[in-house]
């Protein structure tokens, strides 16, 4: 079962199936977001690599509207069985250039008017009150919104498309470096990586964002817990010209943590985007 128990999905043989339900009265609307995400998403660029929608239906019953849509399945294994890296990946160098050319080339879509992945409202309430940050002027491109470790395959393919829509430039490459900070070698690399997007200028406000959200569901969620206080030495020496994830990994490490089901960072990706 899927998020809120509003969506079940599986494999079946060379296909991926997904059922999707909601009260009627929430589809087209607010509630419609996570409703028309993974369809309204054959619309980005072929270049950015996720599974193929194959088929859509639609029907209703009494008070609730169904959608079963079939995927081509993905076959290559996630990248990590929770949002969090708790050891390195060990990807292939093919794979790093796959991934940051697809949140370049997404990140390169005119924003959607309909669709928001992130609030500007929200954004300019957290990030003052768990930061201590003040926003400036924001910029708007397109992101998936929901891009962790559980949501790449080894392919690569990007999965689960369903709150996709404008976001502060950046937010998808902070997401996945925060994410990776349990394990430092990770995070250098994935700092490395990400440069381009992550040292421009419009990106000054995504990782803000993504540190935000982890310290907002630190008590709700175990891997934002594990998270809070490299977030929070992070956000200490913020304007400080280093390279953090390099003293963390002196600092702390490495080594495995315990585990959580990849659905949890979808509460604070809800609140963020509904």
């Amino acid at each position: 079962m899927g998020y809120q128990g509003g969506t079940l999905s599986a494999a079946g043989g060379p296909h991926w199936l997904r059922v999707v339900c909601a009260e009627v009265g929430e589809v087209g609307t607010e509630g419609g977001k996570l409703w028309n995400g993974f369809y309204a998403s054959r619309t980005l660029p072929a270049s950015v690599p996720r599974p193929t929608l194959l088929h859509v239906r639609d029907w209703s019953a009494e008070a609730y509207a169904y959608r079963v849509e079939l995927y081509a399945f993905a076959p290559d294994p996630i990248v990590s069985p929770r949002p969090v890296l708790d050891e390195g990946p060990g990807l292939p160098e093919r794979w790093w250039q796959e991934m940051t050319a697809a949140l370049g080339t997404l990140a390169d879509v005119p924003p959607p008017t309909d669709r928001e992945a992130v609030r500007e409202e929200y954004l300019r309430r957290v990030i003052p009150e768990y930061t201590g940050h003040q926003v400036d002027d924001v910029t708007w491109p397109t992101a998936h919104g929901d891009l962790h470790w559980a949501h790449f395959t080894r392919g690569p393919h990007i999965l689960d498309w369903a709150g996709w829509g404008s976001a502060p430039y950046g937010y998808d490459a902070a997401t996945l470096y925060v994410y990776a900070l349990l394990t430092p070698e990770a995070a250098t690399r994935v700092r490395t990586e990400l440069t381009p997007i992550l040292d421009r200028p419009e990106a000054h406000t995504g990782l803000p964002t993504v540190c935000a959200q982890v310290l907002q569901a630190q008590d709700r969620a175990d891997f934002c817990a594990e998270l809070a206080d490299l977030v929070r030495e992070y956000l200490a020496r913020m304007e400080q010209p280093i390279d953090l994830a390099a003293q963390w990994l002196r600092r702390f490490g490495s080594g495995s943590r315990g585990r959580q089901p990849a659905e949890l960072p979808r509460r604070v990706a809800a609140e963020a985007g509904e």
